[in-house]
């Protein structure tokens, strides 16, 4: 059976480790960035489908990264987490090609509600 992938990308490492060890024991193969260049990097040699985004990073914010990954990959499931909700309009989010959007912090329940969907969207839409 082909594990399912999830990426995190945020420059705040505890919250990244978190988020690593959630999807983790819940059977999910997970890699992370801290930047928004360093996950188009991993993306070129690893296929992941599912993204968790924070959105206030340096460099490449959340939603310049969204655009870039859409670009390649539009049947990504593609996810903005953020603590800056303020500087972040939904509106933004959905222009830029998000699925949903997560103000931090979020219920660890939502997060692995919100991956087993995701993956079972994109099993569907294989299936077609």
């Amino acid at each position: 059976m082909i594990q399912n992938k999830i990426l995190i990308v945020d420059d705040e490492k505890a919250i990244t480790i978190l988020m690593e060890q959630i999807f983790s024991r819940a059977g999910y193969e997970v890699k992370s960035a801290g930047s928004g260049e360093e996950a188009l990097e991993l993306l070129k040699k690893d296929k992941i489908q599912v993204m968790f985004l924070d959105l206030n990073m340096p460099g490449m914010d959340g939603i310049e990264l969204c655009k870039a990954i859409r670009k390649d990959m539009p049947m990504a499931m593609i996810f903005a987490v953020t603590g800056y909700a303020s500087l972040f309009q939904l509106s933004d989010c959905r222009e830029a090609g998000f699925d949903d959007y997560f103000k931090k912090p979020v219920k660890i329940k939502t997060l692995l509600a919100t991956a087993e969907n995701a993956f079972e969207k994109i099993n569907r839409w294989k299936e077609k």
